[in-house]
């Protein structure tokens, strides 16, 4: 009765069909961003009745069959047929994600058919084609109800990101950044086809629900117990080095700040909110796996790498200029709190920051977008000032606002500080015993967001607010300088423009873009009540959580007594849950006001601020901050101009001894042959002489026998 669920994915990818035939037919219209748009519409319309009518049932798993997919038996024997439905296996956690992916794919479609539309004619079908069938395989990662559909799904992400972040295939930074997207993501997608295959050899199965009815029962598909056997750490590591790829984790995350080269609704939409957020879901979705080794040694990893992530980005994100690659590794770095969340065994605070997240950093993202959009390109924080008080700009500058609010965890008023202070908060709590120093994995994750909070608002303080100043990035085109008029000079004068850019005029946003903030907006805000809603689960997000496969019991989530109490950590001997209200709020403060007091007090023009006065002090650190501590160049040595090398060694010996040989045993026969060709020259008296000397020397030769024979 629920095969109705299939429009869910089918209508994104019958609108990326529709797409391909407009692009043969080169249509010149905006009607490939209608008919994604609508279509997205409509999926997230069904995703809501769906929702609906799974609360209906009962908040058990749906399980609706479309057709077979993949059906093979080799023998009667368990493990001996591989079966893979395509259908969908529906919890709380499924209609989680997709409420967020259709509801967010929907309003980024809707911006990117305004932000996109200097490209109508040209790559603007190709564009939303792309678009479109992203949003399908996002469907098919989240909705299947096997391993081998989520693996489709998570391939077709890749594929999509790749034409996505190359979309500008004729500028040379975003093919590469395109080719480091693939090839890195290559990497993690190994681990999680490895563990798959494991998986299937150990319990017979791809399927979820015999598969976790298994693990449940802590057996293989032969029925012999799991306890203590090597799989029981090995296919968590192998799904978790898969999830490291897709999710930007250290040591795989550096393909996503060079993403930024892709369009801006690219960003938002896959580098914000969903593609990146699939290996949280991951874990999630396996976590009855990662829970089977009861040493914890994957999530152990999960924590500590989330950790280093969180900080090591923040770090990178605080000296960068690029305001929209600021906001790139503020997103690796709250992947790591995702991370660390499920690590210290609150697989509800990690769920619970990924919808916060969803909204507030596609809002940072689109905001920025806006800014580079109006601005010609313009993306550096030393050339723009006090854009929030131009005309036109004021919702740009008031949205942007309350993203840095959410992103810094501003206290009580926004959602991204109760989703933050969830994981903070449970990192305290859980034992050093149960997750190997948890305790300081909670004080590094405070310090990092102390660090969010400050370059959040560096970027705020120092393009929404102070000075009015800008100047026009290098998309500038010849028929922008048209656009100056007789209030031309009056607006220079106004916001500080050199002469050399005199007549340009910042074109402010339509109403697609800003309709689009302000709904990101509201959202962010709306996702605070269902932090309080249904307490018993810590929540909404909590509470769908409870009715999936990622429940967790998190050590003193709730109020415990006596001697078990005492097993449980504490920040500084309080009751981590209740102090870290307080403290996560005072460090955000913080962080908010050393960026106040460094980037917008006393500042006087936008290329300078009191932070620079400091920079010396650091000595190196900052130089290494911008140049993000070396870690591509140190890849570029160690790992890829190696095999460069090596490729390069092998291509010389391929063609110098391999094909030397192969050439040289070709070439034996020709030498031959042309050796004897002029016997065969075709001429009468030629061979006359020849048959004549052959002749002469049979004689000799029978000569000389016979005198010897005498």
């Amino acid at each position: 009765m629920f095969v109705w669920f299939a429009a869910i994915p089918l209508l994104p990818l019958l609108a990326a069909i529709f797409c391909c035939l407009l692009i043969a037919r080169r249509n010149k219209t905006k009607l490939p961003a209608v008919l994604v748009v609508g279509s997205l519409a409509l999926s997230f319309a069904v995703t809501v009745l769906g929702f609906w009518a799974w609360i209906d049932q009962g908040k058990d798993p749906i399980n609706p069959q479309i057709y077979e997919w993949i059906g093979v038996s080799w023998g009667s024997e368990p493990g001996q047929s591989l079966t893979a439905q395509f259908g969908f296996y529906m919890d709380g956690l499924s209609w989680l994600w997709m409420l967020f992916v259709t509801g967010l794919a929907t309003l980024i479609a809707l911006y990117a058919s305004e932000y996109m539309g200097h490209d109508v004619g040209k790559g603007y079908g190709r564009f939303f084609a792309a678009f479109a069938l992203f949003v399908f395989s996002m469907a098919c990662l989240v909705m299947g109800d096997n391993l081998f559909l989520l693996y489709l799904g998570w391939e077709g992400v890749g594929l999509c990101s790749y034409l996505l972040i190359g979309y500008f295939f004729q500028k040379p930074s975003a093919v590469a950044a395109a080719k480091k997207a693939f090839i890195v993501n290559r990497i993690g997608d190994l681990g999680l086809a490895v563990g798959i295959f494991l998986i299937f050899v150990t319990f017979g199965t791809v399927e979820y629900g015999p598969l976790f009815e298994m693990v449940r029962l802590g057996v293989d598909a032969a029925g012999r117990p799991l306890d203590g056997r090597w799989q029981e750490w090995v296919i968590p590591c192998l799904l978790m080095i898969g999830a490291f790829g897709k999710s930007a984790q250290f040591p795989l995350y550096v393909w996503l700040p060079d993403a930024m080269e892709g369009p801006t609704p690219v960003s938002a939409l896959i580098h914000a909110a969903t593609m990146v957020t699939a290996g949280v879901y991951l874990i999630a979705r396996t976590m009855p796996l990662f829970l089977l080794d009861d040493t914890h040694f994957a999530l152990t990893i999960v924590a500590w790498t989330g950790t280093i992530t969180a900080l090591l980005a923040a770090t990178i994100g605080m000296a960068q200029f690029d305001i929209k690659r600021i906001m790139a590794y503020s997103t690796v770095s709250q992947l790591g709190y995702m991370f660390a969340g499920l690590g210290v065994l609150t697989s509800t605070g990690a769920c619970f920051h990924v919808f916060t997240h969803a909204f507030f950093k596609a809002l940072l993202f689109l905001a920025c977008g806006a800014v580079m959009h109006g601005f010609a390109g313009q993306l550096d924080l030393r050339k723009l000032s006090g854009v929030q008080g131009m005309p036109g700009w004021r919702i740009v500058g008031l949205t942007m606002l309350v993203g840095c609010l959410n992103l810094a965890g501003f206290p009580l008023i926004t959602s991204g500080y109760f989703s933050k202070d969830m994981i903070l908060a449970q990192a305290f709590t859980t034992p050093g015993d149960t997750i190997w120093g948890s305790q300081w994995i909670g004080w590094v994750l405070l310090l990092t967001a102390g660090l969010t909070a400050y370059y959040t608002f560096r970027v705020y303080f120092r393009v929404f607010v102070g000075p009015q100043h800008f100047e026009p990035g290098d998309e500038l085109h010849a028929e922008e300088d048209s656009h100056h008029g007789e209030h031309g000079e009056d607006q220079a004068e106004v916001h500080g423009v050199g002469k050399s850019h005199e007549h340009f005029h910042p074109h402010p946003p339509g109403w697609a873009i800003n309709a689009v903030l302000i709904i990101l907006a509201l959202c962010s805000f709306l996702a605070i009540p269902t932090y309080f809603v249904m307490p018993e689960h810590h929540g909404w997000a909590g509470s769908m959580v409870h009715s999936s496969t990622a429940i967790v019991e998190s050590p003193g989530a709730h109020h415990v007594e006596g001697a078990d109490a005492e097993h449980l950590g504490t920040f500084l001997g309080y009751d981590p849950h209740k102090a870290m209200y307080y403290v996560s709020g005072i460090v955000g403060f913080l962080g908010i006001a050393v960026a106040f007091f460094l980037h917008l007090a006393g500042r006087a023009s936008a290329a300078t601020s009191r932070a620079d006065a400091l920079l010396p002090m650091l000595g190196p650190i900052p130089r290494w901050g911008q140049n993000k501590w070396y870690v591509d160049e140190f890849y570029e040595a160690v790992i890829r101009l190696p095999l460069w090398v090596l490729a390069t060694l092998f291509h010389w010996f391929d063609q110098l001894v391999i094909d030397g040989l192969v050439n040289l045993f070709g070439l034996l026969p020709r030498l031959f042959a042309r050796a004897i060709r002029p016997s065969q020259s075709g001429v009468l008296q030629g061979y006359a002489v020849g048959m004549a000397g052959g002749l002469a020397v049979v004689l000799i030769i029978v000569l000389i026998i016979m005198g010897r024979g005498g």
